[in-house]
């Protein structure tokens, strides 16, 4: 296991939950990987999608974690009308400077700094869901009661359903 993984395995035991890590053959980037790897369906690939809020003045950015289920995408208007945050991209630097983690390993917890968190409710449809943990090739399941748990995550819909 990597420093990585490491520091997820140790932050998930923190809530009594055991957590098993499954590290995969190869690194899964995308959500259809992911689900290809672990035999499941897409929708149950939890993506960590780190966002970049932006002040209404513009002078201070914040980086804002959104799950949200491999087959759906955010809809950054639904996040402005239901949080009232406006949303820009987020780098591969600005992702690892404020999580730890490179992009397509960013697990939902052990981030650099504490982070917003917002759950789109496309996740629980499913009894399991699986996330990255800390690495492209490693994952960890969960229900969708114990991402809320781990993360403090609010429930909301901010994605559009698949067309």
């Amino acid at each position: 296991m990597k420093p990585a993984n490491e520091r997820v395995e140790n932050y998930l035991k923190q809530f009594g939950v055991v957590f098993d890590i499954r590290l995969l053959s190869a690194a899964v980037r995308t959500a259809r990987l992911a689900a290809e790897a672990l035999d499941c369906e897409v929708g149950q690939i939890a993506n960590s999608l780190i966002f970049r809020e932006v002040s209404k003045d513009g002078t201070a950015d914040r980086a804002v974690l959104i799950m949200c289920s491999g087959d759906r995408r955010v809809d950054l208007h639904k996040v402005r009308v239901q949080t009232g945050i406006e949303l820009g991209k987020a780098d591969a630097e600005f992702v690892r400077s404020q999580t730890g983690f490179a992009i397509g390993g960013v697990p939902p917890v052990a981030h650099s700094m504490p982070l917003r968190c917002l759950l789109d409710n496309s996740l629980q449809r499913h009894a399991e869901i699986w996330a990255a943990a800390g690495t492209p090739e490693s994952v960890f399941c969960m229900s969708p009661a114990e991402l809320q748990q781990i993360t403090a995550g609010s429930w909301q819909d901010l994605s559009l359903a698949p067309s």
